[in-house]
């Protein structure tokens, strides 16, 4: 009984020693690569929300928005609530419809103006899901 209590102990001592040593083993990525990549995500969300609401500002996008009935103060709103997948589409639609009215360009195209209702549909459908 004293052997098997000996052994027992002795086992427990060991493990509890090597636990300790591979606790103290670096981790695979550093707090500081942790937090340089969570303050990298959070830029880019606010870079993608900040071209959204470029995009919205725009008389342009504001002169479709009303032919269609669409609220744009609604929109600029929710820009906040964008996320994700949906708010990397929103972007993506706002930079097509910024690059191609840079220069303050006069004439809406189709393609333009089809790109501005994609846009505000995204964003209006978004909110109205959630």
């Amino acid at each position: 009984m004293t052997a098997a209590r000996s052994l027992l102990v002795f086992t427990l001592a060991a493990l509890s020693t090597s636990s300790a040593a591979f606790a103290d083993q670096q981790h695979l990525v550093s707090p500081g690569q942790l937090a340089a990549t969570v303050a990298d995500g959070a830029a880019k969300q606010d870079m993608n929300r900040a071209t959204v609401r470029e995009a919205l500002e725009r008389p342009e996008v504001q002169a479709v928005a009303s032919k269609l009935g669409l609220d744009v103060t609604r929109a600029n709103e929710s820009v906040d609530a964008l996320s994700g997948a949906e708010l990397e589409k929103a972007a993506s639609a706002a930079q097509q419809v910024n690059e191609q009215l840079v220069g303050g360009a006069s004439s809406v195209t189709l393609t333009t103006t089809t790109i501005i209702i994609i846009l505000l549909l995204v964003i209006l459908l978004i909110v109205a899901i959630k």
